[in-house]
């Protein structure tokens, strides 16, 4: 048996805030909550269902004191699905992302976001018919 990737952790300051924002970015629902954590995902994990398969991991935002203090060196990916990607950077900017410059030039086919705490991700081509 091999291991699986069950969970991506963020820390932040807010783990409401930031699992409200991802649910509205992702159509996922809050799965788990506690004082300092929620979790987010497209299921409700169970310890069978993983162990049987692959699964889509859930996003759990963990709440730390210190702030980001450089540039991730891990982001998310996202890809529209029921719309171009400009559509969809402008729906995430309504929503609390900022679009960001991390040196990737102006002629990209992608968009580089920030969530609410400044963690970027990027916004890649539509997945749209």
């Amino acid at each position: 048996m091999t291991s699986r990737f069950t969970e991506l952790a963020v820390d932040c300051h807010d783990p409401e805030r930031l699992a409200a924002f991802w649910c509205e970015v992702l159509d996922f629902t809050v799965i788990d909550r506690t004082e300092d954590k929620v979790e987010i995902g497209s299921w409700v994990p169970t310890v069978e269902d993983v162990r049987a398969r692959q699964m889509p991991p859930t996003v759990v935002f963990l709440r730390v004191p210190e702030s980001r203090s450089a540039k991730n060196r891990l982001h998310l990916d996202v890809s529209p699905v029921d719309r171009t990607t400009e559509a969809e950077v402008t729906r995430l900017l309504a929503l609390g992302a900022t679009r960001t410059d991390v040196g990737q030039g102006p002629d990209r086919s992608w968009v580089v976001m920030a969530d609410p705490e400044g963690n970027e991700f990027c916004v890649l081509r539509t997945l749209a018919p």
